[in-house]
């Protein structure tokens, strides 16, 4: 004879929500931080064309494939380019703020974990942009590749003389990889369907975009991803729970108006 069993929620997560005013003039302040870094890197311009011959040399020594290949693909069509373009601008930061957005009203435990590792990343790739400049493979002649948001549109950037909103020498890391790979990773962590893992199919696509359009080489890619290893290896993500995971598990306890059996259930 067994004892009546019924469902019970799990217990709910005991994460805490930061102060959402806080959080606003976090993430504001890291991003000005950001800007006002890049601006102090502009001005080397000898120095980015040399470290990108450097760069550029150094992938044909390992034999990566080359950047061309990817865009031959794009060129096929002016539709196909001009979505790789629009891609390329559109696309990282409203994906990566709606990102932290659904992770502060949804998982308030893992928003915490990747907001440290977004900003830990971002700030030692500030500090690679200013030790290494870099010009993009779009900007060198040798390379044979065309600047497709130039000819094709949109393009996110002026003329790098008299571009004062970015600083088009900040190639190595690309942050448009890392970002989105991070994504992809804290979206795997923090939900449990079993399609999560398409969310990886984000990255892969920036990466065939900052490549194909000629805005980054492989290696920034390459950079990009060692960085966010050791972040993610340091800052860990919160114990999964029924709330954090999405998907609530459910005990099965006596029913209380059933008396339990001992030695029930042998």
């Amino acid at each position: 004879m067994n004892a009546r069993t019924e469902p019970v929620a799990a217990e709910p997560d005991t994460a805490v929500r930061p102060p959402l005013v806080r959080e606003l003039l976090l993430v504001v302040g890291l991003f000005l931080l950001y800007k006002f870094g890049r601006q102090l890197a502009t001005g080397h311009t000898g120095e980015a064309f040399r470290n990108a011959d450097r760069v550029w040399d150094l992938e044909r020594a390992l034999r990566l494939p080359g950047e061309g290949a990817v865009q031959s693909v794009l060129l096929h069509g002016d539709t196909l380019v001009h979505l790789a373009n629009t891609y390329y601008a559109a696309v990282h930061f409203p994906a990566t703020v709606a990102f932290l957005v659904w992770l502060y009203l949804r998982r308030p435990g893992h928003y915490v974990w990747a907001r440290r590792v977004l900003a830990t990343v971002t700030a030692v790739a500030l500090a690679g942009h200013l030790l290494f400049p870099l010009a993009p493979p779009r900007m060198l002649a040798g390379t044979g590749l065309l600047d497709t948001a130039r000819v094709y549109g949109p393009s996110v950037y002026g003329p790098p003389a008299g571009d004062q909103l970015s600083n088009q020498f900040a190639a190595m890391p690309s942050l448009h990889f890392g970002w989105a790979l991070m994504i992809a990773v804290g979206l795997v962590v923090a939900t449990r369907s079993r399609l999560r893992w398409l969310w990886l199919l984000h990255p892969a696509l920036t990466l065939l975009v900052i490549v194909g359009t000629a805005n980054h080489y492989w290696l920034d890619a390459i950079v990009a991803a060692a960085l966010l290893g050791p972040a993610l290896a340091v800052i860990h993500p919160p114990h999964r729970t029924a709330t954090t995971a999405g998907r609530g598990t459910k005990q099965l306890v006596p029913a209380e108006d059933q008396p339990v059996l001992v030695g029930a259930g042998r």
